[in-house]
């Protein structure tokens, strides 16, 4: 039985591509499909670990790290991607446009696991990426978001990574779908109870994951912040910053663990599709301060590994962060609570869905 997978870009190593690495480790894809790979050897490897990865990529590769100034022709590119023959299962693993990848023969089964709601750019957040360009682009936009419901069509099954994400692909495309929620690498991550007076917070600094509430509310606070990621906005959110706030930029795991594992808490101001890095916080016992909305709800219980707030907004951090400050957290509880989303889990759930899956569709071809 010979497999395929389909991502949508192979860039920077994040909590996507973590999740793309289990299911590597699951099934030894002979190939990996991709819109354009400028990955780091380094990183290839964390992803490709069992051996060498065939990377198939398309003519966005010639964009370079521009690649997403492209983002009109993504749906035309992922079409265009031939699919061997051989294959007997695609699975494509979608926070864009991979899901859109047509099957080479009628017979394969097509598995799409949605990362996060697909293509945030023409979605919800346009306003966010496009700012005041957002009326100019807006008839490109319903273009693009029609493609994007067609092209919804072509997975046979579709298996969301949260709640979330599964009613928002419901509402979005009309398609129904199962959850499987994405494993995290616990092994890096253990319990340390002796926190020192600083919060942190992770990820790509990009529009959309609102580290600019983050930092406007702790310029309020005076409280010690460290920022640990790297993206579009960090040059902005540095100049944005105050003394307090310690920019770290790109971290190897050992060092984001040693800076979560002895914060007094992990802070979230973005709707998450999920959220990796939440977990991964309170793998280490530390408490979250998040946004309630989203995978966070899941994934963060309020008054016991951390605090929720309703408003996405600075002055709700403040509020969060005052509230956080009253709670006396069981370290050991937060953790415990994160070891239900680890990559074991994960891959045993998945290989299991997807024998099921593949047992049933051969029977009705």
């Amino acid at each position: 039985m010979r497999k395929v997978i389909v991502v949508d870009w192979l860039d920077t190593y994040g909590g996507a591509e973590r999740v793309i690495k289990s299911l590597y480790s699951i099934f030894s894809f002979d190939k990996c499909y991709t819109l354009i790979n400028i990955m780091s050897k380094n990183n290839q490897n964390k992803i490709f670990s069992k051996h060498p990865a065939i990377i198939k990529e398309t003519t966005l590769k010639h964009c370079g790290s521009k690649f997403r100034w492209f983002f009109i022709l993504f749906h035309f590119l992922i079409d265009k991607i031939k699919i061997d023959q051989s294959a007997d299962i695609i699975i494509s693993s979608s926070h864009s446009v991979a899901k859109g990848v047509k099957k080479s023969r009628k017979n394969q089964l097509h598995i799409s696991y949605f990362q996060a709601r697909n293509f945030k750019y023409i979605w919800a957040d346009y306003k966010l990426y496009f700012g005041k360009f957002s009326c100019l682009v807006l008839p490109i936009i319903k273009l693009l978001r029609r493609a994007d419901i067609h092209q919804s069509r072509n997975p046979d099954y579709i298996i969301s990574n949260s709640n979330y994400v599964k009613e928002w692909v419901k509402d979005t495309y009309n398609r129904d779908s199962e959850v499987i929620y994405p494993g995290v690498d616990l092994s890096k991550f253990n319990l340390k109870t002796e926190k020192k007076e600083f919060y942190v917070t992770v990820g790509r600094l990009e529009p959309y994951k609102r580290f600019d509430l983050i930092v406007d509310a702790f310029n309020e606070t005076g409280k010690k912040l460290v920022i640990i990621g790297d993206g579009s906005q960090l040059k902005q959110l540095n100049k944005r910053a105050k003394h307090n706030i310690e920019f770290r930029g790109f971290l190897e795991s050992e060092e984001v663990f040693n800076y979560i594992s002895e914060a007094k808490g992990f802070v979230h101001a973005g709707i998450e599709d999920f959220g990796i890095a939440p977990i991964e916080a309170q793998a280490c016992g530390t408490p979250v301060i998040g946004y309630n909305k989203g995978g966070l709800k899941e994934t963060v219980i309020h008054n016991k590994t951390g605090i929720l707030f309703e408003q996405q907004s600075y002055d709700s951090i403040i509020e969060a962060l005052v509230e956080f400050e009253k709670v006396r957290f069981n370290y050991k509880e937060v953790r415990e609570h994160a070891l239900k989303f680890s990559s074991e889990r994960f891959e045993e759930e998945f290989k299991t869905k997807v024998e099921k899956l593949y047992i049933n569709w051969k029977e009705k071809s």
